[in-house]
């Protein structure tokens, strides 16, 4: 049977654990509604977390899967990527329900203040399933941007391939978010990245040909995608990151970047992520950037 349980770290933060009988499991802090844990069958962990992270509120924690709501960027008036990932969120004791699964487990965490109620689903069974939910439960309109940061937990960045965001048009923030178009058959990395690309498929894999692993994000309602790694400088700016951090991770992320999304009192959007992990032998080399890209 799929288990929930909850734990009290000595860190302080509230942590649910989530595990099935395939012995894959997923940990859900209540600090930040964030997933800080995601490991397959084989216990092999497939998130990063910064060896740096600052595990004491109000700073967000650098790593995992982290909420960025009402705001993604600098793209609005509130803080940096929002207030969600710094907040406390509840196990909401009424959740909407999920669709039919077998030996699926999940936890609904609730997050409310005057103009939003924010929700979030994570399932393990070699899948996590994220489903937000933004209500307006004001008498007025409201527009917001919003992203799920992946901190992907890779080999070697210089090893790894993105494909599926090729010939896209994306917006480059180390060149003050000028718009350019994807030129390479598939993405790699030997440098800084920092990147929005624009109506992006439904379907991205990155490619770890070190670990012969292929993550494949999926995804509904967020038709942007960000890329990020800060490469060796601008690690060493960050305070809660390692200087050689940069080269076991990869942030690939889906987001509604830009165009807002408007909500008219008691209006309610809902977006849909879903990771995974195959084996490389099934993408490497073999993955055609047409079915990346249109599913067939």
């Amino acid at each position: 049977m799929p288990l929930m349980n909850v734990f009290h770290d000595g860190d302080g933060f509230p942590r649910i654990v989530l595990a099935d009988p395939s012995g894959s499991s997923a940990e859900v802090l209540l600090y930040g509604g964030q997933v800080v844990s995601w490991k397959n069958e084989r216990r092999e962990e497939l998130l990063f977390m910064s060896s740096k992270a600052i595990w004491k509120p109000p700073k967000a924690i650098r790593g995992g899967l982290p909420v960025f709501f009402p705001q993604f960027g600098n793209l609005g008036t509130s803080e940096r990527n929002g207030f969600a990932r710094n907040r406390f969120w509840t196990i909401d004791s009424d959740p909407s329900p999920l669709p039919p699964s077998n030996n699926h487990s999940s936890v609904d965490l609730l997050l409310k203040s005057t103009d939003e109620d924010l929700k979030i689903w994570p399932r393990s069974a070699g899948k996590l399933t994220l489903i937000p939910r933004v209500r307006n439960t004001d008498t007025k309109p409201f527009s917001f941007t919003f992203a799920l940061r992946n901190y992907l937990s890779v080999s070697d960045i210089s090893e790894v391939r993105v494909e599926g965001l090729e010939t896209l048009d994306y917006l480059d923030n180390l060149m003050r978010r000028e718009r350019f178009t994807e030129q390479a058959d598939a993405i790699t990395f030997d440098g800084e990245v920092d990147r929005i690309y624009l109506s992006s498929p439904p379907k991205i894999a990155i490619i770890d040909h070190e670990k012969k692993r292929t993550f494949v994000l999926r995804k509904d309602g967020m038709p942007d995608a960000g890329m990020w790694n800060p490469w060796d400088k601008r690690a060493k700016t960050v305070p809660d990151l390692g200087y050689e951090d940069y080269k076991t991770m990869l942030c690939v992320d889906s987001a509604v970047t830009e165009t807002p999304i408007v909500l008219k009192p008691l209006e309610e959007w809902k977006g849909y992520q879903e990771l995974s992990t195959v084996s490389s032998s099934y993408c490497s080399g073999q993955l055609d950037p047409r079915k990346v890209l249109y599913g067939f």
